[in-house]
This record gives C-alpha cells, structure tokens and sequence, in this order.
C-alpha cells in the first residue's frame, strides 16, 4: 500500500503494510490527514527538554526563592573530591 503525503507542498510516498495503514487510518479524526496523524504520535513519543519545563513552576515565588536558597547552601557544603588519572 503507498500513501502520498503533503508536507509544506513537499510530497513523499511511503509504503506502509496494510495493517499500519488501518492504524493510522482508525487514529485520523474530523479533518485530520494522515501527515497530522502521524505527526501528533511523533510529537507524544518525542523525548520532553528541559525547556519544555520552563514557566511550569506550580508554587509560589516565594517557596521557589526557599528552594534555591536551600539549593545554593547545600552546593557550598559539597567537597570536591581529588581525581587522579
């Protein structure tokens, strides 16, 4: 079974067994095309960064301040150990 795919006017054909091609098709909603399908699985198996965290802080200002305070106290009391090669 080929499937022709349109991506930003770019189209690319890929094989895919039958049974792939009922999957995404049974995952296709309203308007969805199979490009959006296969997109939005691609995006749920994507690995999360960091920055994907940023502005995520569920506490106050307050309890963020008292975490990195206690954060910056404990770095100090860390000692370097000596590494020899």
């Amino acid at each position: 079974m080929h499937i022709r795919m349109q991506v930003s006017k770019m189209v690319k054909v890929i094989s895919l067994s039958n049974k792939a091609y009922s999957t995404l098709k049974a995952l296709k909603r309203g308007d969805d095309s199979f490009s959006d399908v296969v997109l939005k699985m691609a995006e749920k198996e994507k690995k999360p960064s960091i920055m994907d965290f940023w502005g995520k802080w569920p506490g106050t200002d307050k309890e963020l301040d008292m975490i990195e305070k206690t954060l910056e106290r404990e770095r100090k009391q860390v000692k370097a150990r000596e590494v020899h090669f």
